[in-house]
């Protein structure tokens, strides 16, 4: 199927007028008239209807009409693929309110000009990232490569690029709410609530190592309702507390007076690498791996990593 018919088709589609897509196309309305015909011809079907106002798209036009809008996408990736300079940088963070999202508006900040697409891939595997990066999807994914070993992805780089040191964040009337630091082993007699843990995660297998190296208590049983439900519950509670990192950016009312609390001696880390294809020539990943060597951070006595 002609990518340039389809894309006619969709000309025509959102103007609703032959005229105005040949205009919008640089092309002549009988050239937007034949190649209409010839992909109605291709299909078997009238995807248009022509009336004395203009063209409107038929039921099976409808139809047709996303499966369209995704064929000219994809032909448009595989050119970028070979010109990576004249698209955005598409990386996935994850969640928009976690260090890496923090950390790449920090970046874009510094880089306004440059073409940047932030987005949140919706997959909690690491495996599944890289097959997003594989296939184009995306160009890159911020990922805690714990339990898989990048060695065996030959096609694929996954350097550590910052880490986020763990806080806790509890709410005004928990009996640790006053202390200005503390040690994971504080934690041990308190309920530590991270609903929604996914078995299998980068995440879990992270929590997993941190509740048996320090004795605690982590409960990730219950649906997550959202960062706001999450927050007026701990706000709420005398007992709960939750775990942030140092650089999530995370904002609640003045009355819920939550606090973050971090943790020393030793400090959790949770390690951010960047994950992409090697052989991506996309001109930001040089910019981007440069701008995490300058970030600074507080020097701490000892840390802790899975």
């Amino acid at each position: 199927m002609d990518v340039a018919t389809v894309k006619t088709f969709l000309a025509v589609a959102e103007l609703g007028q032959f005229q105005e897509a040949a205009a919008e196309l640089g092309v002549t309305q009988q050239a937007v008239s034949k190649r209409v015909s010839r992909l109605e011809a291709e299909l078997g079907v009238r995807v248009l209807a022509r009336t004395p106002r203009g063209a409107q798209l038929s039921v099976d036009g409808q139809a047709f009409l996303p499966h369209a809008q995704e064929l000219v996408q994809v032909a448009e990736r595989a050119v970028d693929s070979v010109h990576p300079g004249r698209r955005a940088l598409r990386v996935d963070v994850l969640h928009r309110r976690i260090a890496p999202s923090v950390l790449m508006r920090e970046f874009h900040r510094s880089n306004p000009h440059m073409l940047l697409d932030v987005v949140t891939l919706g997959t909690a595997s690491v495996t599944h990232a890289i097959e997003a990066i594989r296939a184009g999807t995306i160009d890159a994914s911020f990922r805690a490569v714990l339990h898989e070993s990048p060695d065996r992805w030959t096609d694929i780089a996954a350097p550590r690029v910052f880490e986020s040191r763990m806080e806790v964040l509890v709410g005004p009337h928990h009996p640790l709410a006053s202390a200005k630091s503390l040690a994971p082993q504080d934690l041990r007699t308190h309920r530590i609530w991270i609903p929604g843990i996914l078995p299998g995660t980068e995440w879990a297998h992270y929590y997993e190592r941190l509740a048996a190296d320090f004795d605690l208590s982590i409960d990730g049983v219950g649906p997550h309702f959202g960062d706001e439900a999450l927050l007026e519950e701990i706000a709420d509670s005398k007992s709960l507390m939750t775990f942030v990192g140092d650089r999530d950016r995370y904002l609640w009312p003045t009355h819920f007076d939550l606090r973050r609390i971090p943790l020393r001696d030793p400090a959790p880390i949770y390690p951010y690498s960047l994950v992409y294809r090697k052989d991506n020539a996309h001109p930001a990943i040089p910019g981007l791996l440069a701008y995490f060597k300058t970030l600074e951070s507080t020097p701490v006595s000892a840390t802790w990593l899975p």
